[in-house]
């Protein structure tokens, strides 16, 4: 396992919903603000102050085939980006993948 994948798979196994984020994006301020207008906590690391954040951009890109941010995990699970996270809001899946049960995402 690289130094990176150390770094990023605990954060994304150990947080129910974990947010790779940039401070200045407008879509994961978006995203961030519609997950606390339905009362989920989430962890959010803003890659941009981050001294490794290109490398774990990187390896995210890598792990999702995703290269935007923000990149959005709900209990182990990619749920994809702003437009993804907001669609499943509406949905109800991230909520029931926050109560542990199984959704089609």
């Amino acid at each position: 396992m690289t130094a990176i994948s150390k770094i990023v798979k605990p954060l994304i196994n150990e947080n129910a919903v974990m947010v790779f984020s940039k401070s200045y994006c407008p879509y994961c301020n978006r995203a961030k603000a519609a997950l606390k207008g339905i009362n989920v906590e989430f962890k959010a690391i803003e890659l941009d102050k981050e001294a490794n954040g290109s490398d774990i951009q990187a390896y995210l890109a890598e792990l999702t085939k995703q290269r935007t941010v923000p990149n959005i995990f709900v209990k182990g699970h990619h749920i994809g980006g702003c437009d993804d996270t907001l669609a499943a809001i509406k949905s109800g899946k991230i909520q029931q993948l926050i109560k542990g049960e199984h959704a089609q995402l």
